[in-house]
């Protein structure tokens, strides 16, 4: 007892007398008692919630009606992926816009790349990048912010496009069938636990190896004999990535076209030599930054020698057409979203006027969409394919589609519909072909972009 009161005794004189009035007392509690009066109305809604989920309890019955799948501009895909309980959305819609252009150009039937063989190496790169920027830090106190968030992050099986770019180019696609997935593959968070507890051991012990004088030379040595780890962690959970394959090319009626082999580069260079994996922009929609700037984030890359996430802030105003003008060429983009705000999941349905949580609760929401980037309440989290918009009378877009990668059931029978007051809202990046793009856009390419750290939080890996 007589310690306990020396502790508080202590924590009452280092808070000072000013902390009183700063705290909530039995004063100020008794007084919001005695403030709230509770209506039949209320109280209705609390019994209920104590028995229902809120989100069912929140359906907005005017606005639950059956969707709307018509769409105006659409590009043909054949078949749903799914991603299960992974966090590579990221690769999958890459993928998926890839494979609609392949699907097009070769008359294929269903046909997937295979995601298995492009994460294997992505995680293989993204421990090098993680290893070699401790090396890189070596000299930076454990507590120094970059150095803290590198050990808070040290693998991700989340991504940008930027990564799917740099992936392919580097390492090429196989056929799904080729390299099929693992049960670690679509389940990753148990393979990733255990490679991220033996990366940050490995990285503890670079540190030590450089506090003990070892140079540049001799710590990349050791990091190379560390991947070797790290490599077959890899292919216990994922499989060998092939180095060479044969693979039967059936068109759209089921007719053999060929059957040929190929290496994974050579695979890529015939049916994904597409120009977005070399001449693609990234647009984004932050109206808690400076407008028609190029920014850069730290460390927002997949591989060491890759590309971080470089960007155009845009008013969403100057998005749409650029999009609008890629679908209408049948050329499907990488869209990621907030995806969670407003998501009617049986419907598919992304709208602002699902869920009337204000009414509900008995209060108001009232932040706007940069204020709700800026207090940390909304980002981009999820990564989909964009391949369809409906356009009224006036050129105007009503709705757009998005092709998911939660599987066939999830959604709109695979698909989201969101409509255009949400995509205003909640839509941040967009992937685009340049030749979609005004002149005037790209030129602001030519600015030096602002570099924004590894930890802002917008800029989280989409999952």
């Amino acid at each position: 007892m007589k310690i306990k009161f020396t502790i508080v005794a202590a924590f009452t004189l280092l808070m000072g007398s000013g902390a009183a009035a700063q705290s909530i007392s039995n004063e100020l509690v008794e007084q919001l008692r005695t403030n709230y009066r509770e209506t039949p109305a209320e109280r209705a809604i609390r019994n209920a919630i104590g028995n229902n989920e809120i989100k069912k309890l929140a359906v907005n019955q005017e606005n639950n009606k059956p969707v709307d799948d018509h769409f105006s501009v659409e590009v043909k895909t054949k078949g749903i992926t799914d991603q299960n309980s992974s966090g590579r959305c990221w690769l999958f819609t890459g993928l998926n816009v890839l494979r609609a252009k392949a699907i097009s150009d070769f008359d294929l039937g269903s046909f997937q790349f295979s995601q298995s063989y492009v994460f294997f190496y992505d995680q293989l790169e993204k421990s090098n990048l993680f290893l070699q920027a401790i090396i890189d830090t070596r000299k930076l106190s454990m507590d120094d912010r970059k150095v803290d968030w590198l050990f808070s992050n040290p693998l991700s099986d989340g991504g940008t496009f930027a990564g799917v770019a740099d992936l392919v180019t580097k390492y090429g696609l196989v056929p799904a069938s080729v390299m099929p997935e693992s049960h670690s593959a679509n389940n990753t968070s148990r393979m990733a636990a255990l490679i991220k507890e033996k990366l940050r051991e490995q990285a503890i012990e670079l540190r030590s190896a450089a506090e003990k004088g070892a140079n540049e030379k001799a710590l990349i040595a050791k990091k190379e004999q560390m991947l070797g780890v790290i490599y077959k962690m890899l292919v216990i959970n994922l499989g060998m990535p092939p180095k060479e394959f044969t693979w039967a090319q059936y068109n759209s009626k089921g007719e053999l076209v060929s059957n040929d082999t190929y290496t994974p580069l050579s695979f890529a260079k015939k049916f994904a030599n597409n120009p977005i994996l070399t001449d693609f922009v990234m647009l984004m929609n932050d109206p808690a930054r400076e407008y028609y700037k190029v920014y850069e984030i730290e460390y927002d890359r997949h591989t060491y020698d890759g590309h971080n996430w470089l960007y155009i802030n845009l008013p969403i105003e100057d998005i749409k057409p650029i999009a609008i003008a890629s679908l209408k060429d049948s050329t499907a983009m990488y869209f990621s979203c907030d995806v969670a705000k407003q998501l009617d999941s049986e419907r598919g349905l992304l709208d602002l006027n699902n869920y009337d949580y204000a009414s509900l609760m008995g209060t108001t929401f009232n932040m706007d969409k940069r204020q709700r980037v800026l207090s940390h309440q909304s980002g981009s989290s999820h990564a989909m394919t964009l391949d369809a918009v409906d356009i009224d009378k006036n050129g105007k877009p009503t709705k757009w589609r998005v092709e998911n990668s939660w599987g066939a059931s999830s959604g709109h029978n695979g698909y989201l519909i969101m409509t255009d007051e949400w995509f205003n809202e909640y839509m941040f990046r967009l992937v685009v072909e340049k030749k979609y793009v005004s002149e005037k856009i790209l030129n602001i390419l030519k600015q030096k972009p602002t570099l924004l750290p590894a930890w802002d939080p917008m800029f989280a890996p989409e999952m």
